[in-house]
Order: C-alpha cells, then sequence, then structure tokens
C-alpha cells in the first residue's frame, strides 16, 4: 500500500506538472460550456415558465447540468492521451518499471480529478457573473463539484481503457460521438426528467450524468436533501471505482499484446 502511495504520488506530480505548464488546455475546454450556459440559458429562458417546471431561474437549473455535461465530455477525450503515451513509447517504459499499475491509473484520476475541480470552478464563477443564485452555499457547491468529479472519472476511466484495448483514435472520436450527446438529452441537465416521456425517465434513472446533475442540483437548491444526495454521489463512487479497476485490468491486456 505504502509502495502504490508513493508511486501514486509521484506520477500524479508528473501529470500536474504538465498541466501547469500548458494551462491553456484547461481554459479551452471552457469555451464549449460557457457557450452552452449562456446560449442556453438565455435561449430557454421561458421554459422555467412552463407548468410542472418547478418554477426559479433557468439558468439556476442549468448551472449543474451544463459542470456536469463538461466534466463528461472533457474526460471522454482521456484515452487520447493514453494512445499518446503509446505512440511516445513512455506507457511501454512505465510496464517495464517496477510502477504500481494501480498507481499509474491513480495519476490518471487525479489530474482528471484536478482539471474537472478547476474547470467546474470556473463555470460556476461564470454562472455568478451572469447572475445566478445559489442557495446551497460552499457546501452545496462542494457536493456539486465532487459529483462532477466522479463522473468524469467514471468516462475518464472507460475512455482510457478503450484506448489502451483499441488503440484508434478514430474509436475514440466515434465513441463520444455516439455517447456525448445521446447521454446528456437523456438526463435532467437542460429539462426536469417530470417533463419527459416514460420511457426518457426510465432511462435517465440508470444514467450516470444524471446522478451527478440532480446530487448537484438538489445541492445546490434552498432545502438540500442530503440523503439524496449522499445516495447519488455514492453511486457514482462505486461506479467510479469499479470503472478503475477496468482500466487497471487493460494495461494487463496491453502488456500481452505488445
Amino acid at each position: 500500500m505504502t509502495t502504490t502511495l508513493t508511486h501514486t504520488w509521484y506520477l500524479s506530480g508528473r501529470r500536474l506538472h504538465a498541466i501547469a505548464r500548458q494551462p491553456f488546455v484547461i481554459v479551452g475546454n471552457i469555451f464549449q460550456p460557457a457557450i452552452w450556459l449562456f446560449l442556453f440559458g438565455e435561449l430557454f429562458k421561458r421554459v422555467a415558465e412552463i407548468p410542472g417546471f418547478g418554477g426559479g431561474s433557468y439558468l439556476d437549473y442549468l448551472i449543474p447540468g451544463v459542470i456536469a455535461m463538461n466534466a463528461m465530455n472533457a474526460n471522454m477525450w482521456a484515452g487520447m492521451g493514453t494512445l499518446e503515451e503509446i505512440d511516445r513509447g513512455t506507457l511501454n517504459r512505465f510496464l517495464v518499471s517496477p510502477a504500481s499499475r494501480v498507481a499509474l491509473m491513480n495519476a490518471n484520476v487525479v489530474e482528471q480529478a484536478v482539471t474537472t475541480t478547476l474547470q467546474s470552478i470556473i463555470i460556476l464563477l461564470l454562472g455568478l457573473l451572469a447572475g445566478a443564485e445559489l442557495p446551497g452555499g460552499l457546501a452545496g457547491a462542494a457536493a456539486m463539484v465532487a459529483a462532477a468529479v466522479l463522473v468524469g472519472i467514471v468516462f475518464g476511466s472507460l475512455s482510457n481503457a478503450a484506448g489502451m484495448v483499441l488503440r484508434q483514435r478514430e474509436a475514440i472520436i466515434g465513441i463520444y460521438i455516439v455517447f456525448m450527446l445521446p447521454l446528456t438529452f437523456l438526463s435532467s441537465a437542460f429539462m426536469p426528467t417530470g417533463l419527459m416521456p416514460g420511457w426518457l425517465r426510465h432511462i435517465a434513472t440508470w444514467n450516470p450524468l444524471d446522478w451527478a446533475v440532480r446530487a448537484g442540483r438538489s445541492a445546490l437548491s434552498t432545502n438540500p436533501e442530503w440523503g439524496d444526495v449522499s445516495v447519488r454521489l455514492g453511486g457514482l463512487l462505486a461506479l467510479a471505482i469499479v470503472c478503475v479497476a477496468v482500466s487497471v485490468a487493460t494495461f494487463r491486456s496491453y502488456q500481452k499484446s505488445v
């Protein structure tokens, strides 16, 4: 355990140093969610007046959805980084070294968590500048960011696994195209599930992105339902652990094939 933690520390530092040298990567990924936030927030603000919506500002409603969506979208490209390390031979050198396989994936998780946290905070600040009101305060914001980090780890780990198994950039792009928008619109990111057709509501209950959206939205509400938030965060944590384990297992599959 001590060895794994030590390796995780150094490997995470390696990845975070690379991010520090290229901060535009974090900032650049904010443009798309900012467009969604301001464009959709203004274009569909009258949606909040629909009976059954629940009232309030549509911008307030939208922020948790955009933050969770950004976490999923940004981390679904994690497999591209894995492919770059394969092409450069970096991953092969690590796999023939004494470096812990779990630590290699933990370093990816730490990188994903840090970048997702920074991006989520920036989006939240943009929402506040646009006039959003977040009655849940710091505790609610922290819970929302935690949900975003966990859903990012879920999709980032799966993307890394796909990168090691498929080893084709076109495959990663295809996975992104196939899943990104359907998972977004099969959630309550833009519309309450109560206004969806029954079959869409049923699918949304099994959508990890929706778990993150609903946890964040509840945490930021005037009267947060912390029991519900805890259940959804717990579900995301369990799923994240499973996805990380799957990604670690793909190291062995990759080693046997090279």
